[in-house]
């Protein structure tokens, strides 16, 4: 994803700031909705959190090292230390105490319920968070907003396009296909977006922010309608095998 990034970028001759933000959501972990709807569609679920986490756990170095070396053609300085640090505060830290609370927290009934409510508040702030940015951002949108679709709907639906692809080279069964194409088309552009908008460094391409808020949203709503697909496909080949079965009889 990072480097399909960087060739959407040089393709449609984008912009500095869209292009560092597309780059930056390129180079962003799995994000833990992809789970969600790994599970949805039938994909291999251990197989899709397996994927997730391992590429968390390295994004604080991988995250700014690939940035830095993608954007380097940009008139942008990129301080990957700067990455770093904001990646371990934001993604490790909240991750390592999770497991902690869960560890030790894990049997009591208060902190089970307060669990089952917890990522509905993740997705309102996370919600707010993209509004804010579109909103404070509003005349740059829509000046730059055909073109940001289209980076991100190429994005997206390529990486989808190749997860599958790859999946089916390595002759990896339908389940761990379909897992590795959401694992690889959804990036955690949520994380993207709150490093385009927290790191001082991003703070003279708005345009960054706008397109990985764009992303965050999009990503939702394609990996929600893949999904989808992958299990009305299932459905339909049950229903078909169903019938012939009855016909044989």
């Amino acid at each position: 994803m990072p480097f399909l990034a960087f060739a959407l970028s040089k393709v449609l001759n984008l912009p500095d700031g869209i292009a560092l933000g597309l780059i930056l959501a390129g180079c962003c972990p799995g994000g833990v909705s992809s789970n969600i709807m790994s599970y949805l569609c039938g994909g291999d679920v251990a197989f899709s959190v397996g994927m997730t986490t391992v590429s968390t756990l390295v994004s604080p170095v991988m995250t700014p090292l690939m940035v830095s070396l993608l954007a380097s053609g940009t008139q942008i300085t990129i301080k990957g230390l700067t990455m770093f640090v904001s990646i371990i505060e934001t993604v490790i830290l909240p991750v390592g105490v999770g497991f902690l609370l869960n560890y030790l927290l894990g049997k009591n009934k208060t902190f089970r319920e307060l669990q089952k409510v917890m990522p509905g508040v993740a997705a309102l702030g996370l919600a707010c968070v993209v509004g804010g940015v579109v909103s404070s951002q509003g005349a740059k949108f829509f000046r730059s907003g055909v073109v940001i679709f289209a980076a991100v709907l190429l994005h997206n639906g390529l990486g989808y396009l190749l997860g599958y692809g790859a999946g089916k080279l390595v002759g990896m069964n339908t389940s761990k296909k379909r897992t590795i194409s959401i694992e690889v088309g959804m990036q955690n552009a949520g994380l993207a977006t709150n490093l385009a908008t927290t790191t001082a460094q991003f703070a003279s391409t708005p345009e960054s922010a706008i397109i990985c808020a764009v992303s965050c949203t999009w990503h939702s709503i394609s990996g929600t309608l893949l999904a989808g697909l992958f299990a009305m496909h299932d459905k339909r080949k049950e229903k078909a095998a169903g019938n012939a079965e009855a016909a044989a009889h």
